[in-house]
């Protein structure tokens, strides 16, 4: 089967990956600009879970979506045959595309696609199903329980929802799979693609998909929402984790220009991506690779260190992690008081969805001017003296930022924005 003539395959260097629309649904705010004054502000969206009883886990909080209605975004037809995940998804791509100003219908379908990430998919879905088999009998799964808990449902409900017919796909990498994502968004554009739906979301609270996390033993088991996720800090006992994300749209510049787009947020510079698993459970106590995958980002960006104006953290939350961590920053900055936050601390780890919202994060810092604060950070531990924006968000010039996830399994990640000139 060849492709239509409108695509090409052959990659052009001179296609640049610009942002022009966000999406957000998150646990301190749904829409971009609600939930962007939340994070400036230091509105933690963490609190005791509400969706089900936890009494009797030893993890009683997570960043839950207050208020998040499926049916105010998404058809009726479409929420039954789809998990809670998706349904963030769809909300926020609704909210990406009308503030991208592009309506997908005025597109060429083989010049639009959608690469989303996904931590752990559909569970919400596949819980309820799991219990009518064993509760009920098999005549009581739905048929759509083999589709709606696939990790590529999002993607696949996305591209049919707006008709996008070019090369699609899902990046299944933790925590580093948003930034995966839009990396693998660039590569669609500088080959050929217009317009790419992009980022991740996730839906992980719920009995099931609790009980699946704990194995990692690396969630904070603290009651109080003020001491239970304090990345990089001596009290540090593990992370908060949460649902929600970001949906972002990444567009060829040329063609977001042509159509007079409202906005350009930034440009994807740079990525780099590295490995360093040794163990089932325990993160690497070495920095190595993530400041491996750093630097290649810069490089590929061709962006010195010191023109980074600053850095959001992955901010694990794990001592041993943020330590290698701070290692990773340090050696690449060579000593440099780079600014560095993570606003992650007021929403939780969100898996898939937290890479592609402090990239959002990130955007709205340039276009602002103002880093958000990492909330709840009093002392940072041994190892980890950086130079934290704490307490309060904090004015700054801001033209290239470097953003960092990792994913269990060993993932690590490092981003590139900056600003479109």
């Amino acid at each position: 089967m060849t492709q239509p003539e409108s695509f090409t395959s052959l990659p052009s260097d001179s296609r640049r990956a610009v942002i022009t629309g966000l999406g957000v649904v998150a646990p301190n705010g749904i829409g971009t600009e609600n939930w962007w004054e939340a994070t400036k502000a230091g509105t933690s969206g963490i609190g005791r879970i509400t969706q089900f009883d936890p009494s009797q886990y030893p993890v009683q909080l997570a960043g839950e979506v207050d208020g998040f209605e499926a049916s105010d975004y998404v058809d009726q037809r479409v929420i039954v045959q789809t998990d809670r995940w998706t349904h963030m998804a769809l909300a926020a791509t609704q909210m990406a595309l009308d503030d991208a100003g592009f309506d997908p219908a005025d597109g060429d379908p083989y010049r639009m696609s959608v690469i989303t990430a996904s931590g752990s998919g559909g569970n919400e879905f596949g819980q309820k199903e799991i219990q009518n088999l064993w509760g009920k009998g098999p005549i009581f799964v739905g048929a759509y329980q083999s589709i709606a808990w696939f990790y590529a449902a999002t993607t696949g409900q996305i591209a049919i929802k707006y008709g996008m017919k070019g090369p699609c796909g899902v990046v299944v990498q933790e925590g580093a799979g948003g930034l995966e994502a839009l990396w693998h968004s660039r590569r669609n554009i500088i080959r050929g693609v217009d317009f790419v739906i992009s980022g991740g979301t996730e839906a992980p609270i719920g009995p099931y998909a609790l009980t699946c996390q704990l194995t990692n033993g690396r969630l904070s088991s603290a009651s109080d929402p003020a001491k239970a996720f304090l990345p990089f800090d001596e009290r540090a006992n593990g992370y908060v984790f949460g649902e929600g994300g970001a949906i972002i749209t990444v567009e060829d510049r040329g063609s977001a220009e042509r159509r007079e787009a409202p906005k350009l947020y930034g440009e994807i510079a740079g990525y780099g991506t590295t490995n360093d698993a040794f163990d089932a459970k325990q993160p690497t106590r070495d920095g190595g690779q993530l400041e491996r995958a750093m630097r290649i980002a810069l490089e590929r960006a061709d962006v010195a260190a010191e023109d980074v104006d600053a850095v959001f953290a992955d901010a694990a939350g794990v001592p041993v992690a943020d330590a290698a961590e701070a290692q990773a920053i340090k050696s690449v900055f060579d000593g440099r008081d780079v600014p560095v936050t993570a606003p992650k601390t007021m929403v939780g780890r969100l898996y898939a969805g937290g890479g592609a919202l402090d990239v959002a994060a990130a955007l709205l810092a340039i276009r602002d001017g103002v880093l958000p604060p990492t909330i709840n950070l009093e002392q940072p531990a041994e190892g980890c003296d950086l130079a934290f924006v704490k307490d309060e968000a904090r004015e700054a010039e801001l033209d290239t930022v470097l953003v960092n996830a990792r994913g269990f399994g060993g993932f690590n990640g490092a981003l590139v924005l900056r600003r479109v000139t």
